[in-house]
Parts: C-alpha cells; structure tokens; sequence
C-alpha cells in the first residue's frame, strides 16, 4: 500500500512537469529557459491566440491611423519651459553690497515681521553675489552678462558652476540673457548610469532586455503619445492605444513569449478596462478640469483644442500601468510555481494560494502609491497646514482631489488585478495538462526506473 501511494506520487510528479519541460525537462533547462514554456495544450493556446492577436491588431492599426508627424509647431511664449534656452557658465562671483547694485538707488522699508520686509532689508543692508556669466551655446557663444544674486536666494552661484540660461531676443541687450536653472547633465546622467549598471548586473540578461523595454516605452511616449495629443487627438484613446503597446512590447520582450506572460498580459488589460472605466466617470462626476496649475494652464492656453478632463484621465491610464504590470506578472509567476510545486493541485487550490500572496502584494502596492502621492505633495500639504485648513476643504480643493481621485482609481485597478489574473492563470495552468499517451508513457518509465532501482538493491 505505501509503495502504491509512492508510485502515485512520482507519476504524478513526473506529468506535472512535463510542461515545464517544454522549456526544458530537467531542472537545469528550465533554469535556462526562465520559466515555463507556451501549454502543451494546442486548445489552450488557440484560446489565447483568439484574444491577444486581434488585441494586437488593433492596438497596431490604432498606432498607424494616429501616428502623428511631430509636435505641431507655435511660436514661443516665453514662459516657463516654453523659452529659448543656451547653456552657460559661471566664470566669476564677486561679493558686493546689495545696496550698492538696487536698481532703484533707494532704501527698501517693509515691516521685518514678514516674509516681504525681511527680503526687502536683506536687499538693502545684506551681502548679494555678482556674477559673470558666459554663454557656451548659440549665436552668441562667447558673449557674458551679470546676473545679481540677492543673499536670501535660494539657488547661489559659484564660479565654474554650469547653468541654463533663458533667452528673450525681443528683450533690450542687456536683459536678454539671465539665469534660467542649474545644469544638471552630468550628475544626473551618472545617476542614470549606475541604475542600468546594477540592472544588468543583477538581471543579466532579463536587466538589459528590461532596459531596451524602457526606451522603447520612453519612445513610445515621445513619438506617439505626446505628439498625438498635441495634434488633437482624443487623449484617452491615444493613452489606450500607446499603453497597450508599451504594455506588449515591455512584458513579451521581458518575459518572453509564453502563456504566462499572455496570461500577465491579460490581466493587465482588463484592470486598464476598469480603471478607465472609473476614470471617466468619477472624473466627470467630480468636475475636475484636469487645469490646475501653470503647466496645465500654459497647455490649455497654446492648444486650447485639448481636452484636458480627457489628457488627466490619460495620465491615470499610464501611471497605473506600471504598477499594474509589476502585480499581474508577480501574480502570475506565483500561480505558476505554485504549480511546478504541487502538480496535483486543481484551479480552486491554486487560485486560493495565489491569492494569500497577492493580499500581502496588494497592502504594499496601495501604501506605496498613497506614500509616492504624498511625498511629491509635501510642499503643498505642507502649506494646507500653515493656512490651518481642515482635512476637507484640502480634499475638496481642485489641486488636491485630482490627485486622490488618480491615486483611488489606480488603486481600485491594482486591487481588482490580483483576482483577476490569478483566477486567470489559475485556469490556464490547471488546464495545461499532456495527453493521456504522454501520461501513460512516463508512468511506465517512472515504474520501470522504479523496479530496476529496487531489484539492484
């Protein structure tokens, strides 16, 4: 009787990993072919193939009929991030007397009490900086200004410092050049250089792929969605179309192409579908106009045609999307190895295991978002605070609720992911069985290698 349930138990053992095996049938391959193969099953992959490949049509017609040409093009506010800028260098800083370069040649008065009077004094009675500064680009490269820091500045010049200068060439020859921002090139790009160094050393091959996912996204983002926005296309349709591209290319090209990844793929898809659904409704119910600060007002004002309602809805689609992809392919690996594990394990036991890790994965995911959310919003929570409003009217207030409602129907869509991609890989891979020949034929290999190993005892 125990040698009858041993028997059992490794045929078992053996069928459950044949699929695996399709990868790769010992354990070596399969470390080889990161993961498990496509099912065995030929049913199985029609299914998936059914709803992916028009899926993939569309999304690549979508792409063709809304590719757009460019930026569309419109002369220069001079505002904001909308100016001429050159690159330039801090050649020389001197100390002088702010008293010494007021422009009105008078001494500022102000109550010292507040914030403008303890400016005005330090103009007049404080230390200030006067700085040469050299243009290194343009026409006119070569050419210096001054630019005057006052002592309660915020950002102070030192000598050889790389800035970005903004040029108005309407502006009298004096006043055309001042300092715009610090250059921030080189740490940044070293930054940079260090992340993708620790991803391909860490993830081998999977890290470069993932980082050749990235630029691909980022190209994405900069050929065709911006672009296609600009031009005046519908902001939500551009986001869905261009989500859904970054979305096949980043997890086939990371994960490969296999029924997991389809499975990851599909879950992802229908969390999209929901959080675009809750976006357009509570977005309109909530009559947020998705213009709430310089920027938004700047973009509204240059291409009024745009539906900003429509583009903070677009922005709520591709902000969830990389999150998304994280827990439906998290999830999905789970189900998977929870499989390999257990092969004798049906759909219920492996949707009820997959689903314990994915409620730890979920109580991570919505604190992340809720903590990212308020760290970027500091400053203004923080001004909330000094204007002692009460925990509703900050939430009531335009700039605010955005945010909340962004971060809410995010989170509803990474919530509903996890049991709607473990239900589906739980299926699939319960499903992804060899045929009864193969079943047989490795039973009787299990036993017969069984039998030799017993009667050499």
């Amino acid at each position: 009787m125990d040698h009858g349930r041993a028997t059992v138990t490794g045929t078992g053992h053996g069928p459950g990993h044949a699929p695996g095996a399709g990868a790769g049938g010992d354990g070596h391959a399969h470390s080889h072919s990161h993961g498990p193969a496509a099912p065995v099953s030929k049913h199985l992959r029609k299914v998936i193939a059914a709803i992916l490949i028009p899926f993939t049509a569309a999304v690549v017609v979508g792409l063709v009929v809304l590719w757009p040409g460019g930026a569309p093009p419109h002369k220069r506010t001079g505002v904001g991030f909308d100016r001429q800028t050159q690159q330039a260098t801090v050649t020389k800083v001197v100390e002088v007397s702010c008293k010494s370069v007021n422009a009105s040649g008078e001494t500022p008065t102000g109550d010292t009490s507040t914030a403008e009077g303890t400016s005005a004094q330090l103009e007049a009675n404080g230390t200030c900086k006067k700085a040469t500064i050299r243009v290194d680009t343009g026409k006119d490269k070569g050419r210096t200004f001054i630019e005057i820091v006052q002592p309660d500045q915020s950002r102070q010049l030192h000598q050889g410092e790389k800035v970005v200068t903004a040029y108005e060439p309407s502006a009298p020859q004096g006043l055309q050049y001042s300092v715009a921002d610090v250059n921030r090139r080189f740490p940044m790009a070293l930054l940079a250089g260090i992340f993708a160094l620790a991803v391909v050393v860490v993830g081998r091959l999977r890290g470069v792929m993932a980082l050749v996912a990235l630029a691909i996204s980022f190209m994405v983002l900069n050929l065709f969605i911006l672009p296609a926005i600009l031009q005046g296309s519908n902001p939500l349709l551009v986001a869905v179309i261009g989500s859904s591209a970054i979305m096949l290319i980043a997890l086939y090209m990371c994960h490969g192409l296999s029924a997991r990844t389809s499975v990851a793929v599909l879950g992802t898809l229908v969390s999209l579908l929901l959080i675009g659904v809750l976006g357009s409704q509570f977005i309109g119910w909530a009559a947020l106009t998705g213009n709430t600060d310089d920027s938004t007002g700047l973009i509204h004002g240059l291409y009024p045609s745009i539906d900003m309602s429509g583009l903070l809805l677009a922005g709520v689609i591709i902000g969830s999307l990389g999150v998304l992809d994280d827990v439906t392919v998290t999830q999905t690996s789970a189900v998977w190895e929870l499989h390999e594990a257990n092969p004798s394990m049906g759909w219920r036991g492996l949707y009820r295991a997959g689903i314990r890790i994915g409620r730890d994965h979920i109580a991570s995911v919505v604190n992340t978002l809720v903590l990212a959310y308020a760290g970027a919003a500091l400053p203004l929570l923080l001004l909330f605070s000094i204007a002692q409003s009460g925990v509703g009217t900050v939430a009531n207030s335009e700039l605010v609720a955005e945010e909340i409602v962004r971060t809410l129907i995010g989170s509803i869509g990474l919530v509903a992911s996890v049991p709607v991609t473990t239900a589906l890989a739980a299926l699939v891979v319960s499903a992804d069985r060899p045929g009864r020949q193969t079943e047989t034929a490795a039973a009787g290999a299990a036993a017969a290698g069984r039998g030799g190993r017993r009667r050499k005892r």
